[in-house]
């Protein structure tokens, strides 16, 4: 597993890298961002998934709001991040649906070496 992003904001104290295998579009994201709760995945631990539109990040934002489970609608937050919503499972993890992120041009444009 290889870094293939890596961006940071010093006046939050946060940071973020994106780690792959370079075997397909995938990555792990690592977050460190204090204050942040703890979750059974570890603090800000989370689970990704890619949606093909932001219509389909909406309608399910929606399905979640209306079981009371979104944790944070719909944002835009430009590249990389894309646009996203986050959910909660029933046992309390995170799970991020986005469309937009640059993972697969992330990882194909990333140094191997």
């Amino acid at each position: 597993m290889r870094p293939v992003h890596r961006r940071a904001d010093p006046d939050k104290g946060s940071a973020v890298a994106w780690v792959t295998d370079f075997t397909r579009p995938f990555v792990i994201v690592l977050i460190q961002a204090p204050g942040v709760q703890d979750t059974p995945l570890g603090p800000f631990g989370h689970l990704g998934v890619a949606c093909d539109s932001r219509e389909t990040v909406d309608r399910l934002a929606a399905l979640a709001q209306g079981e009371g489970v979104l944790v944070s609608p719909p944002t835009d937050s430009g590249p990389p991040v894309g646009y996203w919503a986050y959910l909660r499972d029933p046992d309390g993890n995170i799970l991020e649906l986005a469309h937009g992120q640059e993972v697969t041009f992330t990882v194909e444009q990333a140094d191997r070496a």
